[in-house]
């Protein structure tokens, strides 16, 4: 058993307790009774300087921070130190309270800032051990010039919070203050590095797949598990890279010049589907779904900082060589995929060298991270990047038989790793907890209290141990090694060309990536693609299931060596497209390396390749205004296919057939004001229920979804009499049948089958049950009327998909519980969008839970490298924190427009722009 010592498990009201005490605190800061004027005192108190002159202590010369009239600053100094100290201060002076909950998520602390509801959370996190691990990164990995400038940052950020507490830090902070005489401790360099880990965590791979595989296996039969994980359609949606592989004799990847325009054909070795995981693997996790339904509550309740990690996640880049594009030079357009929250994710951001020097290296704009030093995505003055999630598989969850001496491998019994960690808790007892590691990593079984009898009842193959006590669960994951990714962030902010883009991109470990590249060189420049990453060689197994931690046959080989990661520089076809689809084909004859099984199935990725090959069709040419328009593209690929046969079947129902008519002649658009797609997008929802949502074990299935299912737990009950109530545990955000790419994949290849099993459906006390895809697709219609007519009113005149697809902005941590006088103090909104599930304007939902807004671009770009100031971009709020400053959502209404701001580089166009100018002294 795992040792959890002092107070037992704290429950939900212990946090609602906190919360109701934060609350009050924040009625006196609405201005509330008495707090009128405290209210009013607080919010001037927090207010960032933005002109004038501050001494900054460290400086070795001026630092210029210049505003334009979105509040966005561009920093200048004498010398690399300078610009870091500088930015480490102006994020702090709009983003603190933000940096200060980011680094207690990332340490395992959010119980000294919350209290006693966060303990779980922080045990998870503290098992992860990420603050341990960016503590070994910097110690033994980064070089002594990132590690200086990580020193810089947070002098920057101390010197800020030096004599500030309270209400002078945010509004938040002043809540806090008044509750529990909350100070800030001093920023380290360990909490930047640390943010990379969060950021690995939410873009981790196919961990949640592999769970979802194991817990169908309980209901449903390996054939049909593959079924709804189909391969991925090279013959359809090309990949990133097409054609290329890694040389025998040089062990390098090389690139295949003779792309095609579509298909690569062939098939996919080691593709979702193949049931290569062996009947071992599958027998011992068909007996832990008890322990994987819990840990994945678990890992719904860690707070993602980036969004969802489900199917449809994602981002989409994409790179024009200057031979197809107006200004003859390359555009770069990025718009990663990420939660909606407030204040966004990003902080824009220019660091300006006055004078190019050894002393002083960087000249560099785009998005940044508070709390981290440097841009994550932008430009400097050669070059232009962006970012797309890879997808590549690099965590496994590993099967351990444990006893109280240890875990078997091989045969023996060997001792855990362990170590004591203590969570204090704000308005509370300390806790105590040990964890236990394997070699396969750590224990993350021991977290939750469901998790501690394990395997009393699992079946396993007789190749297989004693269970003993039971099979605990051991997390294998790349973030949890030490590396140096954020060597990488300052390597590629000052790179010059692709070689030295490429070298920097090497170190660049976790998040595995997909980085798109451009510069202005030559006559027409150049466009390339990297993908970094350390992803594991697999002795056994293809991390499509949980695998047996005894065996050392599954363990780890090692890494695929960078020089055989995928890349390409000036295709022929001239331009790149990543959209998290298949980065490249591998099997026989193709690539070597299986990266992953459970790739993005890309619609997005080959919708985007379509418009982009029909605008340069007989020698067209790409605008800046032609990328724009590509991101907010709304077209629905699932409507392509269902709409028409949707709109032939035979409705009786009048009404039902009033709605019907809302298809005929519809463009599959997503737009906000759409009728159209407020029922079709219904109407594709339940589909999705009907057909698979109702099939799926109570795990996956939403929280609180209730059916009647047959007492041997086999699926939906068609006799009333022999049921029993089943109700679904899966938080909204990640329930299935989610909606995403990869239900479209699933339903297109089950689409000309009209007698499959799963278009069966169960008769209710309304509805006869349904054995053909046309009755299912037909109650699907009515159910979809019914719902909508409760949601948008009888009239279908004022249906439009806007009104069920909203936004609401939350701050992520105090403006996601409570009252709505809460919301109104720190959340806005909600927005109408258009756009969707897999769109490229990609405003995705949930369709297990519902029409909400879960995941957004949570930025757009669109670099031009021929002329930089003429470059574009867009942030999903706006460059403050602070809840009542001028910049806290003033970018939004653009956003939601699809409108993008002018984004200046050059010293003449700054200064052109400039409102504010404060000057840091030494």
């Amino acid at each position: 058993m795992p040792a959890n010592e002092s107070v037992p498990s704290p429950k939900k009201k212990g946090r609602r307790a906190r919360l109701i005490v934060l609350l009050l605190v924040l009625a006196l800061v609405a201005g509330l009774g008495y707090g009128v004027y405290w209210s009013v005192d607080s919010v001037r108190a927090s207010a960032p300087q933005t002109t004038g002159e501050i001494q900054l202590a460290g400086l070795s010369g001026p630092v210029e921070v210049k505003r334009d009239a979105k509040g966005i600053p561009q920093l200048y100094a004498d010398s690399d130190v300078d610009l870091f100290r500088a930015q480490g201060f102006v994020h702090a002076q709009d983003r603190f309270w933000e940096m200060d909950v980011r680094r207690h998520l990332t340490s395992g602390r959010l119980s000294e800032m919350f209290g006693s509801g966060q303990v779980e959370t922080d045990a998870f996190l503290r098992t992860l051990g990420w603050h341990r691990v960016a503590q070994a990164e910097y110690d033994s990995k980064l070089s002594p010039e990132t590690k200086k400038y990580l020193q810089a940052y947070a002098d920057g950020v101390n010197a800020y919070l030096k004599d500030r507490s309270g209400k002078q830090l945010s509004v938040e902070h002043a809540a806090l203050d008044l509750d529990s005489n909350y100070r800030p401790e001093k920023w380290t360099p360990i909490d930047s590095v640390a943010w990379l880990k969060a950021m690995a965590w939410d873009l981790r791979g196919n961990i949640q797949d592999e769970i979802d595989r194991s817990l169908m296996s309980e209901r449903l039969s390996s054939k049909q598990i593959d079924e709804l994980y189909p391969p991925y359609p090279f013959n359809r949606n090309r990949p990133i890279v097409v054609g290329g592989s890694v040389d025998s004799a040089t062990e390098e990847f090389q690139p295949d010049g003779a792309e095609s325009s579509g298909s690569s054909g062939g098939g996919f070795d080691g593709a979702a589907g193949s049931g290569t995981a062996g009947t071992t693997v599958q027998g011992a996790a068909q007996g832990v779904s008890a322990q994987l339904g819990a840990l994945a509550k678990t890992l719904d309740q860690i707070p993602a900082l980036l969004g969802p990690n489900g199917s449809g996640i994602g981002s989409n880049s994409w790179v024009v060589s200057g031979k197809h594009t107006t200004t003859g030079k390359p555009l770069l357009a990025n718009d990663p995929h990420l939660a909606p929250m407030l204040p966004s994710l990003w902080y824009q951001m220019g660091l300006h060298c006055r004078t190019a020097s050894a002393q002083c290296r960087y000249d560099v704009s785009g998005f940044t991270f508070s709390g981290m030093p440097g841009v994550i995505i932008g430009h400097n003055q050669d070059i232009a990047w962006g970012f797309t999630n890879n997808g590549a598989d690099v965590t496994d969850l590993y099967l351990e038989q444990v006893s109280p001496e240890g875990y078997r491998l091989d045969g023996k019994t060997v001792p855990f790793t362990t170590r004591e960690e203590v969570i204090k808790v704000a308005g509370g007892a300390s806790k105590k907890i040990t964890v236990r590691s394997t070699g396969n990593g750590p224990l993350v079984s021991d977290r939750s209290d469901s998790l501690t009898a394990v395997g009393a009842r699992a079946p396993v193959s007789s190749s297989a141990p004693d269970r003993g006590a039971g099979y605990a669960v051991a997390l294998r994951w790349t973030a949890l090694d030490p590396g140096n990714s954020m060597d990488a962030v300052f390597k590629i902010n000052r790179a010059t060309d692709f070689e030295s883009f490429r070298k920097a991109a090497r170190d660049f470990e976790v998040p595995s990536q997909n980085l798109v590249y451009a510069d202005a060189k030559g006559a027409q420049g150049h466009i390339g693609y990297q993908m970094p990453g350390k992803v594991p060689v697999r002795g056994a197994g293809d991390g499509r299931m949980p695998v047996p931690g005894w065996d050392p046959k599954y363990k780890w080989k090692g890494y695929i060596p960078f020089a055989e990661l995928p890349y390409a520089q000036d295709p022929e076809r001239g331009f790149i497209v990543t959209a998290n689809q298949a980065a490249i084909e591998a099997g026989d004859g193709k690539y070597p390396h299986v990266l992953t099984t459970d790739w993005g199935y890309g619609v997005r990725s080959q919708r985007i390749n379509d418009l982009l090959e029909a605008k340069i069709a007989d020698g067209g040419k790409v605008s800046t205004d032609d990328m724009r328009t590509m991101q907010m593209d709304n077209s629905s690929e699932i409507a392509t296919l269902l709409a028409p046969i949707l709109a032939k079947l035979d409705v009786a129902d009048p009404e039902v057939r009033e709605a019907q008519r809302l298809l005929d002649g519809w463009n599959y658009t997503q737009e906000p004001d759409s009728a159209a797609a407020a029922y079709f997008n219904a109407v594709w929802r339940n589909i999705l229920k009907l057909a698979f949502g109702d099939k799926l074990p109570k795990e996956l299935r939403v929280e609180d979804s209730c059916l009647n299912v047959r007492a041997s737990g086999t699926g939906p009950a068609d006799d009333l009499a022999e049921v029993v109530r089943e109700c679904g545990e899966r938080s909204a955000d990640s329930a299935q049948p989610d909606g995403g790419d990869r239900w479209f994949e699933v339903v297109r290849k089950l689409i000309k089958n009209e007698d499959s099993a799963w278009w069966q459906s169960p008769r209710t006390r309304l509805d006869p049950a349904t054995k053909t895809r046309d009755e299912l697709f037909a109650r699907a219609m009515k159910d979809a009327r019914w719902e909508l007519t409760a949601k948008l009113g009888k009239d279908i005149n004022t249906w439009s998909w806007g009104r069920l697809h909203r936004l609401m902005l939350n701050n992520q941590t105090l403006g996601t519980e409570g009252p709505g006088f809460l919301q109104w103090l720190l959340n806005r909104g909600p927005w109408n969008l258009g756009g969707g599930e897999a769109a490229v304007n990609a405003t995705g939902w949930n369709a297990a839970s519902g029409y909400e807004v879960s995941w957004v671009p949570s930025m757009r770009m669109v670099v031009s490298l021929g002329a930089l100031d003429k470059s574009r971009w867009i942030n999903l709020s706006g460059a403050s924190g602070h809840a009542y400053d001028d910049h806290y959502t003033d970018q939004t209404q653009m956003w939601v427009k699809g409108e993008l701001l002018d984004w200046a580089f050059t010293k003449e166009a700054v200064d052109k722009t400039t409102v504010d100018t404060l000057t840091l002294k030494p």
